[in-house]
């Protein structure tokens, strides 16, 4: 692709990327492969697995892959800023109106449509990596426990990732060939210049307002973006405990608001953190320039170690599969990912269809919906959806308009009637 090309595919992907990371993998899925061939199923599945290894979020670094793969460091550069900057701008606005009016009945209702219509996307997706994913009997018995065990058991996800691992490395052929390895020293020289990308600005930080509010949130994201393996969904649960019960930066109220507007919005789900930034600074000082500097400072902190750790591990990638024991490795990886797809998936659905759902206590700690909070009129628009797009073969962005009408219309004139 030429630069222009990338910049305009990209920033489609950045506006149309709902639904968190099941839906993102969808979309990147649908818009990468299907509709342009850019890179191979196996190649997008190879690099999934690499980035749910890494910490932080997984839809983020593999939108800076895709971009690496088409144009090198500056394509990773176009491809992974341009996934976050709609997302970030939209959250901006919509911290904004929550600081300054609280909830907005009009952006909920929109929204509200958007959800349901991104819920029929990412199980659509699901179907389609699954049947590409899942090649053999024990590929579907790798990603039935992979489900089971994060779903039911709440196990960390590194666990179920390395478990997999070894399930395939386990009686695979050694290497016949010598491979061989990158040159480390172009490796190098990216590690040590995103870096001080990273680090540098955090540096600056505790010098110039050490203590401040600013300083602990540029800390705190910084050490977040390191110690958080599993995806958007492991960070959420030890960024929320943090901020709400440890440094009461935010109440608990605040926190599940900000994860509904970052639920909704495009850009990667852990824009959350961009919110958390926005109010603690702004609750801080009593001033709304300072929640912008508290959201970007998330924004640097949290997304910038994205592209260290893709520019980084992303040439090992081909030496990775031309090993039978690191390839067969993988391909039990890309198994497992199907579970974790579909564990994102239901998690996701619960909360489209129910207005509560919660972990239960006990042996097997499963989401539990609260039946008598069911959402009949957002089931009625998945379905809808799922049909304009799998039977009426819709194009995504009408789908999403359609659902966003009817959303309008149900939750903010109907009452009215």
């Amino acid at each position: 692709m030429t630069f222009s090309e990338l910049t305009k595919l990209w920033a489609r992907i950045g506006c149309l990327s709902f639904g968190g990371p099941a839906g993102q993998i969808a979309l990147m899925h649908r818009e990468v492969i299907e509709k342009r061939e850019l890179v191979s199923e196996k190649e997008f599945l190879s690099a999934l697995n690499f980035c749910m290894f890494l910490p932080g979020p997984e839809a983020q670094q593999l939108a800076i892959y895709l971009g690496w793969r088409q144009r090198g460091i500056w394509g990773g550069v176009i491809s992974g800023t341009l996934f976050i900057i709609p997302g970030a701008l939209v959250m901006f606005a919509l911290a904004t109106l929550y600081a300054l009016f609280g909830e907005v009945p009009l952006v909920a209702s929109l929204f509200w449509g958007i959800k349901a219509a991104v819920l029929a996307i990412v199980l659509e997706a699901l179907l389609r990596v699954a049947k590409r994913a899942l090649k053999s009997n024990m590929d579907y018995v790798v990603a039935a426990l992979a489900f089971v065990a994060i779903f039911a058991f709440n196990v960390p996800f590194p666990l179920v990732v390395i478990l997999a691992a070894l399930s395939g490395a386990i009686g695979a052929p050694a290497a016949t060939e010598k491979v061989a390895l990158p040159d480390w020293r172009p490796v190098m020289k990216q590690a040590v210049l995103w870096l001080a990308v990273w680090l540098a600005p955090l540096g600056l930080l505790n010098l110039a307002v050490p203590g401040s509010v600013f300083a602990l949130l540029g800390n705190f994201f910084a050490r977040l973006s390191v110690v958080t393996f599993g995806g958007a969904y492991s960070v959420l649960a030890y960024m929320g405990q943090d901020v709400v019960e440890h440094r009461h930066w935010l109440t608990a109220g605040q926190m599940i608001d900000g994860l509904g507007l970052a639920e909704t919005t495009p850009g990667p789900l852990i824009l959350v953190g961009q919110f958390v930034g926005f109010i603690a600074a702004s609750n801080a000082t009593a001033a709304l320039w300072a929640g912008f500097l508290g959201g970007l400072i998330f924004l640097w902190m949290s997304f910038a170690p994205c592209f260290l750790w893709v520019f980084v591990g992303a040439p090992y990638l081909n030496y990775i599969e031309s090993n039978p024991r690191l390839a067969k490795a993988l391909s039990r990886v890309t198994a497992a990912v199907v579970g974790v797809i579909l564990n994102l998936s239901v998690w996701f659905g619960l909360h489209v269809i129910f207005g509560r759902v919660e972990r239960v206590s006990g042996p097997m700690p499963i989401w539990w919906p609260d039946f008598g909070t069911m959402d009949t009129a957002a089931l009625v628009l998945t379905i809808l959806a799922g049909f304009a797009l799998l039977y009426a073969k819709w194009g995504m962005v009408r789908v999403l308009a359609l659902a966003a009408t009817l959303g309008i219309i149900w939750k903010s004139l109907i009452p009215i009637l």
